[in-house]
């Protein structure tokens, strides 16, 4: 079996589940959007913020369904997204300096140039500022999708190189979120944290394979972190970096590829549409012109809309006439500003970090505006210059 083979027969599988994923995405949100705006508004808000505990003894936590999904489900999204990460740099498309370079360009390019309009267009307004890294995100499951629908003439090259910057981009949220969104910091959680994390890499050292272990002390971890005032989510990507690739009894066995297949599924299919159900509710019946005028609303949008592809396309353009990289087989400029489009569609992660950012239903609502029309414009025009080319 040849190396081209096994890339294309893993493109496609993982494509076809990013597919259906965002789909479902869309479903979701649109569900939600239906819901919000409808009479039945106030069952979606009492399903939304119906408090839910576990109680172990004297141990209680408390949340609501909202907090669950984003602090608890999200947290098997990103440990998802830390499996891929290790895979990736292990064996895959970001396993050398050369097959990282160009979509690692772009990538620091589409996350820079979009922060940047959002901080020039709400400069002197210091609540609006927090919300600088939301049109940083790129939705990999909607990217891909889109891409997809487009057809199989979209070349390998093209897939694999949107693919590489959305995961890297993706690695930018992380790492922004965990210096950027964490506050009132508990050490002594922190300290459990590292502990119950350092027992994590030792049990990897010593060649344990039961995934049950890995559950429970990745529990642990989770709590850990988010009673620590770290976001909790950032603990599935530490419990990932864990996980082994494979053991020195079997070099066959791999439990990362093991997980990382059907959880990807299963987030797929249910942790994310889930979340986008209980983040997409904006009530059209307050918006007004000033909505969409508001300089976060604004900001959001020409971060999408501009930010993503200026950015991308432009350092992409530059690093290949400063001949630091080169573009893969068969792709032009043209192809990477189609793509820098679709990696405008921000919407799981630009909600989820918005989220982080606000507390004032005022101004998470102004922001989510901002990702749903940045998003959805973006995906027009991204999906109408790729289908001219390969359609």
């Amino acid at each position: 079996m040849n190396k081209s083979f096994d890339v294309q027969t893993f493109l496609k599988n993982f494509l076809s589940k990013e597919e259906s994923s965002g789909f479902l995405l869309l479903i979701f949100a649109a569900f939600a959007l239906i819901i919000v705006n409808s009479p039945l508004q106030s069952l979606y808000y009492d399903l939304k913020y119906l408090p839910l505990s576990i109680d172990i003894g004297e141990f209680t936590l408390s949340k609501s369904v909202e907090h669950w999904v984003n602090d608890g489900l999200m947290a098997i999204f990103f440990f998802v997204i830390g499996l891929e990460l290790k895979r990736e740099m292990l064996e895959g498309e970001l396993s050398s300096f050369s097959k990282i370079i160009s979509p690692g360009i772009a990538a620091i390019g589409g996350m820079l140039v979009p922060a940047l309009i959002y901080i020039f267009i709400n400069y002197d307004l210091e609540q609006n500022l927090v919300g600088w890294a939301i049109p940083t995100a790129t939705d990999i499951a909607f990217s891909l999708a889109i891409l997809l629908i487009i057809g199989k003439r979209v070349p390998i090259g093209l897939k694999i190189f949107l693919l590489s910057l959305a995961i890297i981009d993706d690695l930018g949220a992380v790492l922004i979120i965990a210096f950027f969104y964490s506050s009132d910091l508990q050490m002594i959680y922190l300290f459990y944290g590292a502990m119950f994390f350092i027992a994590l890499i030792m049990i990897n050292l010593l060649d344990v394979q039961r995934k049950i272990i890995y559950v429970i002390l990745g529990i642990f971890l989770w709590y850990c972190i988010l009673k620590s005032g770290v976001h909790g989510t950032l603990a599935g990507v530490l419990l990932a970096t864990t996980i082994p690739n494979s053991s020195k009894k079997d070099n066959e066995l791999s439990m990362l590829k093991d997980l990382e297949h059907p959880v990807h599924h299963y987030v797929g299919i249910f942790i994310l549409p889930l979340f986008a159900f209980f983040n997409s509710d904006i009530n059209f019946q307050a918006l007004s012109f000033n909505s969409f005028m508001s300089p976060i609303s604004t900001g959001i949008m020409l971060g999408l809309l501009l930010g993503k592809p200026i950015g991308i396309t432009l350092f992409t353009y530059l690093s290949i006439k400063l001949k630091i990289c080169t573009l893969p087989d068969g792709i032009k400029m043209i192809d990477i500003l189609g793509i820098s489009f679709l990696c405008g569609i921000g919407f799981t992660m630009s909600l989820f970090i918005n989220n982080l950012a606000f507390s004032s239903i005022e101004l998470i609502d102004a922001s989510k505006l901002g990702i749903f029309v940045g998003s959805m414009i973006a995906a027009v025009i991204g999906y109408n210059i790729l289908k001219k080319r390969f359609g």
